[in-house]
């Protein structure tokens, strides 16, 4: 079986009502160019939220969008820059929805003072990376043996026992 290729993904938007559903198609474009078609609907949805509660509450509207895939595991992180911004607070409703519909989540502090709220969603690596058939190689043959004749008269001489078993007669 083939193994996933780790995927990254980055992005800086400056919030506004307009770019949150434009952010979410262009996440939604990466997700299937991964083959990542059954994750789009919860991440796109987790980040369009997180993004909509950043537009209506930051004063500072710069926002930088992360996607890891590595093969199991996509993580998407959304770090914005306003130190006045409360997560227990002001995105509290927002952790709720992710917090319910991902694996794993979390909210870290940066340097800067601003702060990063991830998610982190489980997918199967078949789904990831799809099994190619392969065409069969001539020079690889394998001999079956051509399966023996049996009379009619042997198949005939079957009975059924007791105890329900096929056994022949001799």
């Amino acid at each position: 079986m083939k193994t996933a290729v780790p995927c990254y993904y980055h992005l800086d938007v400056e919030v506004s009502p307009e770019k949150v559903g434009q952010v979410s198609r262009i996440l939604a474009a990466h997700l299937r160019f991964w083959d990542l078609e059954n994750l789009v609907e919860p991440v796109c949805g987790g980040a369009e939220m997180l993004l909509r509660a950043i537009d209506e509450h930051a004063t500072d509207k710069n926002t930088s969008i992360e996607m890891w895939w590595n093969g199991q595991h996509l993580i998407t992180a959304i770090g914005d820059n306003d130190r006045a911004l409360r997560p227990d607070q002001e995105l509290r409703g927002c952790l709720e929805h992710i917090a319910a519909s991902s694996d794993g989540w979390g909210c870290c502090a940066t340097e800067t003072g601003s702060k990063v709220i991830w998610f982190s969603r489980r997918a199967r690596a078949g789904e990831r990376v799809p099994l190619v058939p392969t065409a069969p190689d001539p020079r690889e043959s394998e001999g079956l043996d051509l399966p023996r004749e049996v009379s009619v008269s042997q198949l005939t001489g079957r009975v059924r026992t007791p105890g329900g078993l096929l056994e022949e007669v001799r």
